[in-house]
């Protein structure tokens, strides 16, 4: 006990004035500015062969989704006013 005791002690003398410095590899060009590519990977994705080349439909897909989503919660909010009670299904 008096051991766990002890290691606990000079733990948090070691934190309190030592304080914990710890080096992650990064080259910062700012403070917050870390970001560096990975050893064998390029500098910039956008037309390497690690760009996801989106299709632009697939993206607009969420967007008709979105819109659809908007127009229903419209017409639900609309009747709720009218009628006073909520309707989930409203045509």
């Amino acid at each position: 006990m008096k051991n766990i005791a002890r290691s606990l002690a000079l733990a948090a003398a070691a934190l309190a004035f030592g304080g914990a410095q710890a080096y992650d590899g990064t080259k910062c060009r700012a403070a917050g500015d870390c970001w560096e590519p990975k050893p064998g990977f390029p500098a910039k994705v956008a037309g390497s062969k690690y760009d996801p080349k989106h299709d632009p439909a697939e993206i607009g897909k969420n967007e008709q989704a979105v819109k659809a989503m908007e127009a229903r919660n419209a017409k639900r909010l609309a009747n709720a006013r009218k009628t006073g009670t909520f309707k989930y299904e409203v045509e």
